[in-house]
């Protein structure tokens, strides 16, 4: 299930939790909130980047890191060496 993040659309107006932005896992079935759960406060949804891991350069920089580097098959027994 996705997590989504929402605040209150004026912080001044809502309790701790809701002025700061705090976070709810929701089904993709399930209505967006539009109010807060505590306080009651009108919230909005607020866009995030999504959380990727594991790309391949994201795999590439942790090899580099650690001292290693990576190849790429480049033929028939040949590679390359990325970092």
């Amino acid at each position: 299930m996705p997590l989504y993040v929402y605040e209150a659309r004026e912080p001044e107006s809502g309790c701790a939790k809701c002025a700061h932005g705090f976070e709810i896992m929701q089904s993709l079935k399930d209505e967006r909130l539009t109010a807060c759960p505590d306080c009651g406060a009108p919230v909005i949804r607020v866009i995030q980047a999504p959380g990727l891991t594991h790309s391949k350069t994201d795999l590439h920089y942790r090899a580099k890191r650690a001292g290693f580097h990576t190849l790429k098959k480049v033929g028939k027994g040949e590679y390359e060496k990325m970092y």
